[in-house]
């Protein structure tokens, strides 16, 4: 950025004063370029309704960025630069409000559109005192003692302007087309009879070039922090955090004990594996606290009679949560051949997996268990094996060689719960 220098006892120019302005506004507009490109780009803006609602609607405070030229008119002494590019910023600090018609006719609806565009100009003409040479003690009034008015600031807003669309058939009517040099932002219709503009009113134009992210957001790659859960307990969100991707995993469900037989064993069926999800959350506050749910692995069945447990669910607060391993209902203490169903599903992730379900049981042999998403594969044996961790279900167990041997189930695996940040 270039800086002007001064010395002492010499005569200050009003190009002093002139070029900082300039040498300001132009750094400013390169460091906006390097963050944001070259593209016009929307800050706030924000367009609501009016409390209580009317036919108005207010566009809030912000900004947009639009590429330019350094002056196009001469800034003061300073001669006009119309051929260097610029990026420059209008700011609005003060609302800017609207009033809407409905149409007149039934039936009929009217799309308006709200677009947007970058706006210099001067103002605040004022009669300005001069020095006369002349007479020091006598000041001109305006240059030359003209008494002529002087623009005394160069402004750089966001001027919003609203287009109406032609009233046609609910459904059926058109928005005005974008103007060239503007950035369509919002379009809200409004139908024959309607006294009230609503937030339901209001859309966004999908092209509208609005910052999505603020620069607490764009910290570098997921993989400065991580924790995991493999108990239940509390997140706090680090200094300087606002956003975590969180994955869980459900608890895997148990399997049943064999049942023996002389040559007639009945293997039981391996229980069903936990879901899994995984979501990346925005809007979130450091210092606060986010319960996590650890899901656990149901436990297996056993020879004396005992049932075996489903999965327990996982979740990270309200956010994103995985289920646990079912078991099947068709399986029972005295036939335990059947695989576990349902499996463990994920919920209200960005990806949403279903476990695997238990296989049944062949013969005397007991049944694999079912695998979670991104967890690992199962194994069997003549006993019941635990799920493998995170989420698995556990095998089911076989009679021996000979059928007349029960063996007890085993235990689902633990879900897990893993936020990076």
């Amino acid at each position: 950025m270039d800086r002007n220098l001064v010395y002492p006892g010499s005569i200050p120019l009003d190009t002093d004063l002139l070029s900082i302005n300039r040498n300001t506004m132009i750094a400013l507009g390169y460091l906006a370029q390097a963050v944001l490109g070259s593209s016009s780009i929307v800050d706030g803006l924000a367009c609501n309704p009016t409390s209580p609602a009317s036919m108005t609607i207010t566009i809030g405070p912000g900004a947009i960025s639009q590429l330019s030229v350094v002056d196009v008119l001469a800034y003061g002494s300073l001669p006009a630069d119309a051929t260097d590019p610029l990026l420059k910023i209008g700011i609005n600090i003060a609302a800017t409000s609207f009033v809407l018609t409905a149409p007149s006719a039934s039936g009929q609806s009217t799309n308006y559109l709200i677009e947007a565009a970058f706006q210099e100009s001067d103002i605040n003409p004022t009669v300005l005192p001069y020095y006369n040479a002349s007479l020091p003690s006598q000041p001109y009034s305006g240059p030359a003692n003209s008494g002529a008015t002087q623009n005394t600031l160069r402004t750089q807003c966001v001027e919003l302007q609203m287009k109406s669309g032609a009233p046609a058939t609910s459904g059926a009517q058109s928005t005005p087309p974008v103007d060239n040099g503007w950035t369509g932002l919002y379009v809200i219709t409004v139908s024959y009879g309607q006294t009230s503009v609503t937030a339901e009113n209001i859309t966004t134009v999908p092209t509208a070039p609005f910052v999505s992210w603020k620069l607490p957001l764009l910290r570098p790659g997921f993989g400065s922090g991580i924790q995991s859960f493999i108990a239940s307990g509390n997140f706090v969100v680090p200094a300087g955090v606002a956003q975590a991707e969180v994955e869980v995993w459900g608890g895997g469900a148990g399997s049943y004990a064999s049942v023996a037989g002389v040559s007639t064993g009945i293997g039981s069926g391996g229980g069903s594996g936990g879901g899994y999800a995984r979501k990346r959350i925005t809007g979130l506050t450091p210092g606060q606290s986010v319960a996590v749910v650890v899901g656990n692995g149901g436990n297996g069945g056993t020879e004396g009679g005992g049932a075996p447990v489903s999965g327990g669910t996982s979740s990270f607060g309200p956010y994103v949560s995985a289920t646990g391993g079912g078991l099947n209902y068709l399986a029972t203490v005295s036939g335990p051949q059947n695989g576990a169903t349902p499996a463990g599903i994920g919920i209200g992730g960005d990806v949403n997996l279903v476990g695997s379900a238990g296989q049944a049981a062949v013969l005397n042999q007991g049944g694999m268990g079912g695998g979670a998403p991104m967890g690992g594969s199962q194994n069997s044996g003549t006993s019941g094996v635990a799920g493998v961790f995170p989420g698995g279900g556990a095998s089911g167990a076989g009679t021996g060689s000979g059928g007349n041997t029960p063996y007890n189930g085993a235990a689902g695996a633990l879900g897990l719960v893993v936020v990076r940040w």
